[in-house]
């Protein structure tokens, strides 16, 4: 009885193990490979499937999702014989699980050489500032170069990112300094800029300020010239509405001598012809005068005396004299 209970044992086992080996259930975005005796026969998409247990065995399961992988830093050299470190990262598909199984031995590593062979076949094209400013120019020609040579192997390369380009310590510092010296001299351009425009808006502000001031002062002088031909004006209108007669204004000249006279710089002066016709009309008067009160009754007009004798002379013209003193 034991020989046979052992044997029916064994007997389940088997049948358990090619059920196990027969259901094969596939994750959603996984394909795997099924070889028969070593051969392709199928590939097993995504759900349950049935393989023959014992024949048939899973070769590779391959994930269809796309993959990033990052690549280490490559050394490369540019056009005018830089080292430069380049990191990259690749984003790709596997579209063909067979091809990518059988087609190439391991494609992460493939497709790792192909782009650094790659990318030291463009930078070595490439000058070092260029290599820095055309990072969009380097990964679509490293794209379009992956993506052909990885189509026969079922992987399909979606985008291509230089992550970093480290040109060499000494490069570097120069750089840092010619960016400081662009820097420095937008600042000084820009302060010029500022005191120029400063100056210029001054400049402005100077010329309005004189022309208002210069407007201003023509108004004030028009306006005092204005004045001063009403005040003239009304006095004159005043002289002749009182009706002034030459005694008066004979009397009125007289007073006027001494203030033209005053000054020590006045060390000549001019007597007007107009004054003897004044004194003529003065003396006239004090004659009328005598004549009233009782005077001497020398019965014509008493000569005048001082300085308006030679001033009465002048019957035209006017004379160059000195001045004379004046005392109180």
């Amino acid at each position: 009885m034991e020989p046979i209970i052992i044997v029916l044992i064994i007997l389940v086992v088997l049948v358990f193990i090619a059920l196990i080996k027969t259901i094969q259930v596939i994750p959603q975005a996984s394909a795997a490979i099924v070889e028969r005796f070593g051969r392709y026969t199928r590939t097993l998409n995504a759900g349950l499937n049935i393989v023959v247990p014992f024949i048939d065995s899973i070769r590779n399961r391959i994930d269809l999702r796309e993959q990033v992988v990052p690549f280490p830093p490559q050394p490369v050299i540019t056009q005018d014989n830089l080292v430069v470190n380049i990191d990259t990262v690749i984003y790709y598909q596997v579209t063909d699980a067979r091809a990518a199984t059988y087609e190439v031995a391991s494609y992460i590593q493939a497709i790792e050489q192909l782009t650094v062979t790659t990318l030291r076949n463009i930078i070595g094209g490439m000058d070092l500032e260029r290599t820095l400013t055309s990072r969009e120019e380097i990964n679509a020609a490293l794209r379009g170069v992956l993506d052909e040579a990885t189509g026969k192997w079922g992987i399909r390369v979606n985008r291509v990112e230089l992550k970093a380009i480290e040109p060499p310590t000494s490069i570097q510092d120069s750089m840092e300094k010619q960016m400081r010296a662009d820097r420095d001299k937008r600042a000084a351009i820009l302060t010029a800029e500022g005191i120029r425009q400063s100056q210029i808006l001054t400049a402005e502000g100077e010329k309005q300020s004189a022309i208002l001031r210069a407007e201003g002062e023509a108004k004030a002088a028009a306006l005092r010239a204005e004045g001063e031909a009403q005040a003239i004006r009304t006095v004159f209108e005043s002289i002749h509405a009182g009706d002034p007669d030459q005694k008066l204004l004979s009397y009125q000249y007289l007073q006027m001598l001494p203030k033209i006279a005053e000054g020590d710089a006045n060390k000549l002066w001019i007597v007007p012809s107009e004054i003897g016709d004044a004194l003529k009309g003065l003396s006239g008067a004090f004659g009328n005068f005598g004549g009233m009160g009782g005077g001497s009754g020398s019965g014509g007009p008493a000569a005048p005396t001082g300085p308006g004798q030679g001033a009465g002379a002048a019957s035209g013209g006017t004379e160059r004299r000195e001045r004379p003193s004046i005392t109180d």
